[in-house]
């Protein structure tokens, strides 16, 4: 699994150039996020947590799909994150919350977003009020695979477009079934140790992916894009399975805990 955590890391590093070029992407994410909080003030909006704890429904479905993250690698079967987040909701909104987990290991967001278009999920998207959506590292992980580093970096530009040419696609076929959904995204996360000597380099890398995440969110009105960063990091490795990669219970405990923080503190824009 080293081997793996380095050919996820060297992928997001080999388009490293001038340093403006990489904080650049982190000074983009930061005004989406200021923007984001302004606008919602502004148009006297409720937080997530509100909305659905006024909703008329007696129940909340939520929808969640992408890969082994999603799926809870790591962790007991009931311990994954979006079971521990759909159980603070529950307590939250004093709401039933039906939960749908459909990770699959592996998949890429190629693959996702082939079942997205083809129709795979339809029924549970227009039933459902939350769909989180989580997918990107094995875009990553299937292009080192095998490759040789001229191939990698001659790829790069293309694997970052074709990923947020895909997300942005699954975000338009579920707002076009459910436009009232809302939509939760997941940030990547670094999980390399700050003594490994790659540490530094992806950590300033990581936005530039993570950009594509917020550029997709923010077409969508009613939509959240989860700081896992926050919690999975290299001061928190202690959340990570032995595997080094997937996050183990305490660190799905942590991402449940940073979603429904932002659902409390953040503010639900109104489709359009």
């Amino acid at each position: 699994m080293k081997l793996v955590k380095y050919l996820f890391v060297f992928v997001m590093l080999i388009g490293l150039g001038i340093s403006a070029w990489i904080y650049y992407p982190q000074y983009q994410i930061h005004q989406m996020k200021k923007h984001a909080v302004v606008v919602s003030k502004s148009s006297n909006q409720t937080s997530f947590i509100n909305y659905y704890r006024n909703t008329q429904k007696a129940q909340i479905h939520h929808l969640a799909i992408g890969d082994s993250i999603i799926r809870g690698v790591g962790a007991p079967k009931d311990e994954n994150f979006v079971s521990l987040f759909s159980k603070k909701l529950a307590t939250q909104t004093s709401k039933k919350i039906v939960t749908q987990n459909e990770g699959i290991n592996g998949i890429t967001s190629n693959e996702l977003n082939e079942l997205v278009q083809e129709g795979r999920y339809d029924e549970a998207i227009k039933q459902s009020d939350i769909v989180t959506i989580n997918v990107g590292g094995n875009d990553i992980l299937q292009m080192a695979n095998g490759q040789d580093i001229r191939s990698v970096i001659q790829g790069y530009d293309q694997l970052k477009n074709n990923f947020s040419k895909n997300l942005t696609n699954i975000t338009k076929k579920i707002t076009m079934l459910n436009p009232n959904a809302t939509i939760v995204f997941l940030e990547l996360y670094n999980p390399l140790s700050p003594d490994d000597q790659l540490y530094p380099l992806a950590d300033k890398m990581l936005p530039k992916w993570n950009l594509n995440i917020y550029e997709a969110a923010n077409k969508v009105p009613g939509s959240i894009v989860v700081e896992t960063t926050k919690v999975i990091n290299g001061d928190h490795l202690q959340n990570l399975s032995p595997d080094g990669v997937h996050p183990n219970v305490a660190g799905y405990t942590a991402i449940s805990e940073q979603m429904i923080d932002q659902f409390k503190h953040q503010f639900r824009k109104s489709s359009v």
